[in-house]
């Protein structure tokens, strides 16, 4: 992949040099390179112990790694949690972090004013900041902007978590399987927002949903015991022999002869919400 500079020197973009994270001896991660600029919807998937929430963790300095992360040219490794949050780096996990007491509208004004003070945060606003409106109408929730955000469907409370982001400015964001859970309207409207919100900022998606990876990836890495495999477009990605061999060796039950890589990583994806059902 070309040097980010070249793609225009006001783009953002994330760029990741030799990324490894090792926990107690065992490495998580190994010398990954991952480039990614604004508007390209990078999608990171990978079997189970690939390494794909490492990776992400390492990048938002939920754990230590070595080698290289940076933002728009600005080095992010070796910062601590909040400092990578502020220089643009918004992260959401699998179960969505939410204040369900408090409405929909009042999420997104603590979002905003996480550099305010505690006074400031409590008193009543008089108006809503232009910020939050374009974050609800992005998101979809302007009609629910005063209901509790535990009275929200699952996917609507992904959704104001994204909304959470918007209003932070965060340009980079890391979204850890937004649409686990989600029915197939949900996912729709998910990949639908991705798409909105991806065309100015860096996105990448860790999914397991290899339908929805289809429906929607501009382009997609794929991890390995914690390794870069492959990468590539979707098609690209699905005709790799490599890729195709590491999801067989997950799914030995598939006949090798008769499967491609959509028919292994949706057997893959489906086992693994029967297995989280059973939980």
């Amino acid at each position: 992949m070309s040097a980010p500079a070249k793609a225009g020197m006001s783009a953002e973009y994330l760029e990741v040099r030799g990324l490894s994270v090792s926990f107690d001896g065992f490495k998580a991660v190994t010398e990954v390179d991952l480039t990614v600029l604004s508007g390209d919807l990078r999608f990171l998937i990978g079997p189970n112990g690939a390494g794909k929430t490492t990776l992400i963790d390492a990048i938002t300095g939920l754990v230590p790694g070595t080698g290289s992360v940076q933002k728009t040219g600005v080095e992010l490794l070796g910062k601590k949690v909040h400092q990578i949050a502020r220089a643009g780096i918004g992260r959401t996990f699998q179960t969505a972090s939410v204040f369900e007491q408090l409405t929909v509208l009042q999420n997104l004004d603590i979002a905003a004013g996480a550099g305010r003070s505690a006074l400031t945060l409590l008193r009543t606003r008089k108006s809503v900041l232009p910020a939050i409106e374009e974050a609800l109408e992005t998101t979809g929730l302007t009609a629910l902007r005063d209901k509790p955000a535990g009275v929200l469907a699952h996917g609507q409370k992904q959704w104001l978590e994204i909304g959470m982001l918007l209003v932070q400015n965060a340009t980079v964001l890391l979204l850890d399987e937004p649409v686990a859970g989600m029915s197939a309207e949900e996912r729709e409207e998910t990949g639908n927002l991705l798409r909105r919100i991806g065309g100015e900022r860096v996105v990448v998606v860790v999914e397991h949903d290899m339908d929805f990876m289809r429906s929607f990836a501009n382009s997609v890495t794929v991890l390995a015991g914690g390794k870069l495999l492959s990468e590539g477009s979707v098609e690209q990605v699905q005709a790799d022999p490599k890729v195709q061999e590491v999801y067989l060796g997950t799914a030995a039950e598939i006949d090798s002869t008769g499967a491609d890589l959509s028919d292994v990583t949706t057997i893959a994806a489906e086992e693994e919400t029967d297995d989280a059902r059973a939980r």
